[in-house]
């Protein structure tokens, strides 16, 4: 009875609330009356092969392009278009139907001008081996006494031995300046033209006239950043981050005077002190002025004997830091090396 009840009310109701009225679950009305084996479907159309049965008609899609392609509209959009006809009271199809008629039948959907292109930016990569291959330099703003003041700290930093070569604040930013800082960092640091590749973000200042002619004067290779892409300059803004995550950064400066001493401490201290885990705990001015291999090997002497005293307390013998042999900004992956 239940059955037969369920039976009654699916063409109905549906075997859902059929089954809901009738108190029966449907696994059981399913399992029951399923059909074995199971009747033939249908072979599947593709959706690019199936006829939509309010699709317009040949003759209709002739009409419509013909008013597209009349001189009376033949300059005016099908939106135009289409609203035009409207006014004058005719329906020929749906806006989107007009355009696309005209992409998918002529192609005639496009830009009217060739329009400009710009390449995409390629992503930078640079390897250094030895200090003073490749430098990286930025700006970054300084609080200064007042709301929206600031001073503007310049800093080159060289890529392989994490070395402040060059820093200059000031109370604004400039071409000239940084014109001025360059020259001079280049000239202390003795650096032979072709040797040195030097690597900034696409700020007005990084991409001037002024700084490009100097650096090709020089013989120096410049390279940028790609648009918006903070991590194509990475050794700087790891600096920046160092620098005003100091515990004894103010926050904001009295005065230009205040800012340049908290400045020359902390570089004195980043170059002489701080340890880096990519220079396998060495300073960054013995790296520079090339002291690591003396350094590795007193610190060998200090873990040999320390082993020699106590081998039972290491599982095996004690190795200093691995020296840096190299320092990349984006290196390339696997499988861009065995593209080329």
């Amino acid at each position: 009875m239940t059955d037969q009840a369920v039976l009654d009310l699916s063409p109905l109701i549906g075997t859902k609330d059929a089954c809901s009225a009738a108190g029966r679950p449907r696994a059981t009305h399913y399992r029951r009356h399923r059909v074995s084996p199971e009747p033939e479907r249908p072979v599947a159309i593709a959706q690019t092969d199936r006829v939509q049965p309010a699709a317009l008609s040949a003759a209709e899609r002739s009409t419509i392009l013909e008013v597209l392609h009349s001189e009376r509209f033949c300059d005016a959009a099908p939106a135009q278009v289409w609203a035009t006809l409207l006014d004058e009271g005719i329906y020929l199809g749906s806006q989107s139907t007009y355009y696309r008629l005209l992409h998918t039948v002529h192609g005639d959907v496009r830009e009217r001008r060739s329009q400009a292109t710009h390449p995409t930016k390629v992503k930078p990569e640079l390897v250094a081996h030895d200090p003073n291959e490749v430098w990286s330099w930025d700006i970054t703003k300084l609080h200064g006494p007042a709301k929206w003041t600031y001073f503007y700290l310049y800093v080159v930093l060289d890529v392989f031995s994490r070395k402040t070569v060059g820093w200059m604040l000031a109370t604004r930013e400039s071409a000239i300046l940084a014109e001025q800082l360059l020259s001079a960092t280049i000239l202390a640091e003795n650096v032979p033209a072709g040797q040195l590749t030097l690597h900034a973000d696409r700020g007005s200042s990084m991409a001037s006239k002024p700084v490009a002619l100097l650096l090709a004067d020089l013989g120096v290779t410049k390279t940028h950043s790609r648009p918006r892409v903070s991590n194509d300059n990475p050794y700087s803004e790891s600096q920046f981050k160092t620098l005003k995550y100091c515990p004894s950064f103010p926050g904001k400066f009295a005065s230009i005077e205040e800012a340049r001493a908290f400045c020359a401490d902390f570089f004195y201290a980043y170059n002489e002190h701080h340890r880096h885990a990519g220079l396998g705990l060495l300073t960054p001015n013995v790296v520079h002025s090339g002291q690591a291999k003396a350094v590795h090997a007193r610190r060998a002497v200090v873990l040999d004997a320390a082993h020699a005293r106590h081998s039972n307390r290491f599982r095996r013998p004690p190795q200093p830091p691995r020296l840096p042999t190299s320092a990349w900004i984006n290196p390339p992956n696997e499988k861009e090396a065995a593209a080329q």
